[in-house]
């Protein structure tokens, strides 16, 4: 894949995991009595924004009448609400709102991803789905690696899907691993230079020419998901969220 929309491309077309096919369209098919005349999505989100990103945020899986309805991460649902109006509010995105995909909505710098791309069943991929699906995640990251200089990740199942993924594509991960926590830092220093070159041997495979080389480093953030269970009760504020986007915009050399 030699391209960002070549990887979307795939991930949109993707059955890999059957509990997963079956859920998601079966809930398009169903639908929400709210979005009866929506022909919904059905399928695999891909990730959105821009292939240049400095600045990359993980999050969960889409909502099943969210982005599985729309085509779009954090498209049409609460979650997303929070988190667009947050990034619009530090200077990211074009608009405060993410309503359909033909909005008008850009983000600048950013690129929003997910290491699950089917809407599960109450929210909760099991840890098989997970780890079928970080391949996908782990060409994202290579592809972005010439210009990414920082990640978000939302929720402690997304750091925990994220932090092997990020090995695999070309930096190191602490050991012992991190833990989450909300406002963590962690900085993840480049491979060594045998695994940089074996990493850069995958990607050639794939794509037929080399990876770039990684940069010196990476700036990761841990922050609360932007479920409402966390932003209904307080759990995590509207000014929480700002200022961890705010951080790692700043890492990332965003203005």
């Amino acid at each position: 894949m030699d391209s960002l929309a070549d990887l979307d491309a795939r991930i949109a077309g993707c059955a890999a995991c059957p509990r997963l096919v079956d859920w998601r369209e079966e809930v398009a098919r169903a639908k929400r009595a709210a979005f009866a005349d929506w022909t919904y999505w059905g399928r695999p989100v891909p990730g959105f924004g821009p292939a240049d990103a400095r600045l990359l945020i993980v999050g969960l899986a889409p909502a099943a009448h969210g982005g599985n309805r729309t085509g779009r991460m954090f498209t049409g649902d609460r979650s997303g609400d929070v988190l667009y109006r947050a990034l619009y509010d530090v200077g990211l995105a074009s608009q405060p709102t993410s309503e359909r995909p033909d909005d008008g909505l850009e983000l600048y710098g950013v690129r929003v991803t997910a290491p699950v791309h089917c809407a599960p069943p109450a929210n909760k991929p099991t840890p098989g789905e997970r780890d079928t699906c970080r391949p996908w995640l782990v060409q994202e990251l290579r592809l972005l690696r010439p210009t990414l200089r920082s990640v978000v990740v939302l929720g402690a199942f997304g750091w925990q899907a994220a932090l092997p993924a990020f090995a695999e594509a070309g930096w190191t991960v602490p050991r012992p691993r991190p833990a989450f926590a909300h406002g963590t830092h962690v900085r993840l220093t480049a491979a060594s230079a045998a695994t940089a070159a074996s990493a850069s041997d995958a990607t050639a495979g794939s794509t037929g020419r080399a990876a770039p080389a990684a940069p010196d480093g990476l700036d990761l953030f841990g922050c609360f998901h932007v479920s409402q269970r966390n932003t209904f009760t307080g759990r995590l504020t509207p000014e929480m969220l700002r200022e961890v986007l705010r951080t790692a915009a700043t890492a990332a050399g965003l203005p």
